[in-house]
């Protein structure tokens, strides 16, 4: 699996999916760390969407530089509820080759604001692509564990909630060791 990082200017956050609707606001919310909002556009009732492997790859790129007392428990409930949606037994098709692939153009929304998109299902949800979403969510936040367990070791207060992340994540081992 081959993951490049994206700057986050570089993006389409206009033609990608949340659960209600364009990722327009997502640099913003990210900038301004609102996690609650954040984590209820990129996770709604066990679905993650087209930019959940995105922001997972722009939250997770900053972390290691920020001072541990900066992490918010706000975060790491959005690492748990996107974990939480990790509950595909088998791959029922095969995810992209990179993850850069899911910008591409039969992907995306299109560039015209047309909100009647979701009478229709959106683009970029067929089967190849949606469990993308979940591969490269989970693999990025599985490549994590280090800096989750450091940041559980010096922050007592988060040590519960990321105890719990890192239950969510071990409890995928052995999927992984599959693929």
């Amino acid at each position: 699996m081959q993951i490049a990082y994206q700057e986050m200017l570089t993006i389409p956050w206009h033609r990608l999916t949340t659960a209600y609707g364009r990722g327009t606001k997502i640099p913003e919310l990210i900038k301004m760390e609102q996690y609650g909002e954040l984590a209820q556009l990129i996770e709604h009732q066990g679905t993650l969407w087209q930019v959940t492997p995105w922001v997972i790859q722009q939250l997770l790129h900053t972390l290691p530089n920020r001072s541990v007392e900066s992490v918010k428990k706000e975060e790491i409930q959005l690492y748990i509820a996107v974990a939480s949606a990790f509950t595909w037994d088998e791959l029922t098709s095969s995810p992209v080759q990179h993850m850069d692939e899911l910008l591409q153009e039969k992907w995306l929304w299109s560039v015209v604001e047309d909100e009647e998109e979701w009478e229709e299902e959106p683009r970029g949800y067929e089967e190849c692509a949606f469990i993308s979403y979940y591969v490269y969510s989970e693999y990025q936040m599985r490549a994590a564990i280090p800096l989750f367990q450091n940041i559980a070791n010096m922050r007592k207060d988060l040590a519960p909630s990321l105890t719990e992340l890192l239950e969510l994540l071990a409890n995928r081992q052995k999927l992984w060791e599959t693929i």
